[in-house]
């Protein structure tokens, strides 16, 4: 039988193991932050029903203007597809009116 502080050891093993593990699974599966525009572009017309190319070259004009980071720019690559296109393209659709 294992005694208290070598059953502790393991255990603590253990964590460290999945929690690097996790770190690695994400690091190679997970989302790839540039923290450049490019990136964040491609993130967002990738998210994009039908990747149009207005979309995407609108995203390389403002982008730079609405980033200021290379913090924020992956924190943008980081947001999942429904956020993403919340976030450039508003939470309802809009059509283009004449005033």
């Amino acid at each position: 039988m294992l005694q208290l502080p070598a059953m502790r050891a393991l255990a603590i093993a253990a964590l460290a193991f999945a929690m690097t593990a996790c770190i690695v699974k994400q690091f190679s599966t997970g989302p790839k932050l540039t923290g450049t525009c490019e990136g964040a572009c491609e993130h967002y017309i990738e998210c994009k029903p039908g990747h149009p190319k207005a979309a995407e070259a609108r995203c390389r004009t403002e982008c730079p203007e609405v980033f200021t980071d290379e913090d924020a720019l992956r924190g943008f690559e980081s947001l999942s597809c429904k956020d993403t296109l919340e976030y450039v393209d508003g939470t309802s659709p809009r059509a283009a009116s004449k005033s």
